[in-house]
């Protein structure tokens, strides 16, 4: 396989996953499997393609926050969006710089993937018993930076899994309401990451040997494909549960711990 058509593969998986609840970590490590590893910098330029997706797909949702800020819900919003982020970054540079992170290899993740399953049956379950609550609570935005911390230290887990289900269960049991928050809060989260670790990767001088080409063919394609899975997303979890990704997680970790090796 060229490195092109392998680069558009790994830009398409990363456009697929970085936003459905299904880890985008467990897929790219299994491509990756036979693809080949690829660098720090290659895995951070296809994660900003799938940023940049679902800010588009957002643009008029993030237009009308800003151009209505003197509306009273308005910044309401937009301040519980800014408390989450907060939250992120102040519990999760710390751990970051500790180093407090479970290895990307074949068992953690696995694991994280079966249990981030259960944990979305279990969490939809006793959400929806609370009935159809659309109201983002500075409760919710709290713990939906918190998640977001854990989903970081725990690869395998899905950012979006996490904080989703977190919200839905801490209050904003409608899942679209939940969904369109975590997604919105995703934005400056994964901008500011994917910032800091590319910052960390030129400070040590390791930009200078990536193929080009690849790196803007993986990034074109996570962003159109990214574009794609949210818009059908959002209008599929209107009248549709979450059950699906989650069976589809505990097949996959399954599937992983049995058929690949531990170390890989």
């Amino acid at each position: 396989m060229t490195e092109l058509l392998a680069a558009l593969l790994l830009g398409i998986i990363e456009g697929l996953t970085e936003f459905l609840p299904v880890s985008s970590t467990g897929h790219l490590l299994i491509v990756q499997h036979w693809l080949g590893q690829r660098s720090d910098f290659f895995n951070i330029v296809i994660q900003a393609g799938a940023i940049l997706a679902i800010t588009l797909v957002f643009r008029q949702r993030l237009w009308d926050l800003a151009t209505g800020w003197r509306e009273a819900e308005n910044r309401d919003y937009v301040a519980k969006i800014l408390v989450a982020f907060l939250v992120t970054a102040l519990v999760g540079l710390p751990v970051r710089l500790a180093g407090w992170e479970l290895p990307e290899t074949v068992t953690p993740v696995a694991w994280a993937l079966i249990l981030g399953g259960v944990w979305m049956v279990v969490a939809e379950h006793f959400a929806e018993r609370r009935g159809d609550q659309p109201l983002v609570t500075w409760k919710v935005a709290v713990l939906v930076g918190l998640a977001q911390v854990v989903a970081g230290v725990f690869p395998g887990t899905s950012r979006s899994a996490a904080a989703i289900f977190m919200a839905m269960l801490a209050g904003t049991s409608r899942r679209s309401s939940a969904t369109e928050f975590v997604f919105l809060v995703g934005i400056p989260t994964m901008f500011a990451a994917s910032a800091y670790a590319f910052l960390e990767l030129a400070l040590e001088g390791d930009l200078s040997s990536e193929n080009w080409g690849a790196v803007a063919l993986a990034f074109a394609a996570a962003t159109a494909t990214g574009f794609v899975v949210v818009k059908w997303l959002l209008g599929y979890i209107k009248s549709h549960r979450f059950t699906g990704f989650a069976i589809y997680r505990i097949v996959l970790g399954a599937a992983l711990l049995m058929l690949m090796p531990a170390g890989s």
